[in-house]
């Protein structure tokens, strides 16, 4: 009988050894996911945010032929609906958007095919726009913001780290 006692926990030590590794394990594991969907949030719009921030940017410049191929139209390619005099009215240097500087990227929502960003401009009402996720072609946007309930989780992320 004395053999059977010597070797009485002997295995314990190893379990806790395992039971540990499974614990922190699991606890990175959290971590990662958690972290994962943070930068999911903060970064999934990022290729249209891109390219509103450069429509801005031609904007300052004011090289408006530029910010028009934007929205997907050409001098030698006009939109049909949207020719480039109506274009220079809405964004041009007599437009209520004429000063560029002062606009910033506001919220970004995910819709369908395509994200609607908010232009916050300084003295004037913020101007939602469209761009298509495939083309990243710019648009006004149908809405204000996306139909239906909605967290701005992203958004919310985003204001943190902005600052």
């Amino acid at each position: 009988m004395a053999s059977y006692l010597e070797a009485y926990g002997e295995g314990e030590e190893h379990r806790a050894r395992r039971v540990k590794l499974v614990k922190r394990g699991s606890v990175i594991l959290l971590l990662l996911l958690i972290l994962a969907g943070v930068a999911y949030a903060v970064f999934k719009n990022y290729p249209e945010e891109q390219q509103t921030k450069a429509f801005l940017e031609a904007l300052r410049k004011q090289d408006y032929q530029t910010a028009y191929r934007k929205w997907g139209c050409t001098e030698a390619t006009p939109c049909r609906d949207y020719s480039f005099q109506k274009f220079l009215d809405d964004w041009g240097p007599k437009s209520p958007h004429a000063d560029a500087a002062s606009a910033h990227l506001g919220t970004s929502q995910s819709c369908g095919t395509g994200v609607i960003l908010r232009l916050d401009y300084k003295g004037a009402e913020p101007v939602p726009l469209w761009v298509e996720r495939g083309t990243h072609v710019l648009s006004y946007a149908p809405w204000p913001e996306c139909p239906g309930r909605h967290l701005h989780i992203g958004t919310f992320l985003r204001s943190l780290f902005s600052r």
